[in-house]
């Protein structure tokens, strides 16, 4: 009978129980997947995940919270190697999960002892699992409506878009024979002034011309001069 039993004791001794799930933390973030029972792997899995969760950036934001993380990991690992580790590429590498770090794959029974194997792998490094999904995006927002309403939504912000784009293009050819309009009609404009203009100027050279010739006197002649002095 397993009553109350939370903890698989695994046949050992706290100790030994302690420092084995310890190296094979290790281990595991070391080469990112190990094969062994199914038993050690349930435990194992309980042990490391809370690890990795600590190690996620967004519980290091202070320097505090670090190096408290950090005091714990090594606590639990006993390894600085395998903390370090822990806190820069498998954090970077599990920072968008929320849970669920790891995972256990069944393999059969081993020939010596007939005890169910497993191997048990961090899910972010699996490369064929995870070739064929595409990276998801955050989504916080939740809502009960069905797909229907959702289509709905969207055929609806189509036919918007639509309208927008065509009353966008409508508005750029009302501007474009605004403008044409007003470019012919500052060429008519110009067009009327230009006569005039030539007219003044054509009147100007004339007046010019009369004010610049001086009034030609005819000269006296002595002879006249000198017959009005005899008389």
């Amino acid at each position: 009978m397993r009553h109350g039993k939370k903890v698989n004791h695994l046949g050992r001794k706290s100790a030994h129980r302690k420092a084995m799930l310890a190296n094979m933390a290790c281990s595991l973030i070391e080469h990112k997947r190990i094969n062994t029972t199914v038993a050690k792997a349930k435990a194992l899995k309980q042990f490391i995940e809370p690890l990795i969760t600590k190690s996620k950036a967004e519980n290091n934001q202070t320097t505090e919270k670090g190096t408290h993380n950090r005091r714990i990991a090594f606590k639990n690992l006993r390894d600085k190697y395998a903390v370090t580790e822990l806190f820069g590429s498998v954090s970077d590498k599990v920072g968008e999960r929320p849970g669920g770090y790891t995972r256990i794959i069944k393999l059969g029974n081993r020939l010596g002892d007939n005890a169910d194997m497993a191997m048990i792998e961090l899910v972010d490094y699996n490369e064929i699992y995870n070739a064929g999904k595409a990276a998801k995006k955050k989504t916080t927002r939740r809502s009960r409506r069905g797909k229907k309403a959702d289509e709905a939504i969207v055929e609806k912000a189509t036919e918007t878009a639509v309208v927008e784009e065509a009353a966008e293009a409508v508005t750029e050819e009302v501007k474009e024979t605004e403008a044409i309009e007003t470019e012919e009609a500052t060429q008519e404009v110009e067009e009327v002034k230009k006569p005039k203009a030539t007219k003044e100027e054509v009147s100007e050279p004339e007046a010019t011309k009369e004010e610049s010739e001086p009034e030609t006197t005819e000269p006296e002649d002595p002879e006249e001069k000198k017959n009005d002095s005899e008389a």
